[in-house]
């Protein structure tokens, strides 16, 4: 989806309760992931992997999508509390051929023969990768900051698409199953609410629903009786 396409399509492409409808954007194969072998230390190799949605390669860029915006700098706050400042440089964690300006600090494994951590510097110090800046595309902003309610955005289309055109009669009947068996332990005021948002969904799916939820009522009533 270039940036042109995502002023002009039909709903806000990052908002998170929304998918890019694959008929208009279809998948593209990047690669594979192997899974071939288990952990051999569980602690070490997976309590204590730090995944962080911020180290990107050159060419890859952010999207304005507003959960990983807050994800950019949460994911590595929240390691440098549970791992220490220095969780880049565990094993599970630490990049190949590190070159940076990182050192000493608590939990130090490697702090780089103490080389100088200040750039520019005439000992090897690492440099700006200029694709970075080369490949970084350009992302207009435009529009108000401003307090505004998004309530009355398109919430039931894709709803609905999954509902009749994804799931297969055996799903929709399971999915009405799972939902009626919660729904009907919540109060009166609660069901009908969460009825309506099926309805509107499909008009089956809600009546389902309600059929589903006064029919355990009245089991649940002869049983007492």
């Amino acid at each position: 989806m270039t940036t042109e396409q995502a002023a002009n399509y039909q709903y806000d492409p990052f908002d998170v309760t929304k998918v890019w409808l694959h008929k208009d954007f279809p998948l593209i194969q990047v690669g594979k992931l192997v899974l071939n072998k288990n952990p051999i230390n569980y602690f070490a190799e997976v309590e204590q992997i730090a995944f962080d949605v911020a180290h990107l390669i050159p060419g890859i860029e952010p999207s304005p999508d507003r959960m990983l915006q807050g994800r950019l700098f949460n994911y590595g706050d929240t390691h440098r509390y549970r791992l220490g400042v220095n969780s880049s440089q565990l094993p599970v964690n630490s990049p190949f051929r590190v070159r940076n300006f990182s050192r000493d600090g608590y939990s130090t494994i490697d702090s780089q023969g103490g080389a100088p951590n200040y750039h520019p510097n005439s000992f090897g110090g690492p440099e700006s990768d200029v694709r970075a800046k080369a490949l970084s595309p350009v992302l207009p902003i435009r529009g108000h900051a401003a307090r505004y309610d998004n309530g009355d955005n398109d919430n039931f289309r894709q709803a609905r698409l999954l509902y009749e055109r994804v799931l297969t009669p055996q799903e929709r009947g399971r999915l009405i199953v799972n939902v009626v068996d919660w729904l009907r332990r919540a109060n009166t005021i609660i069901q009908e609410r969460a009825i309506k948002n099926f309805a509107q969904v499909n008009a089956d799916f809600g009546r389902l629903i309600r059929e589903g939820i006064q029919a355990k009522a009245q089991a649940h009533s002869d049983l007492s009786d």
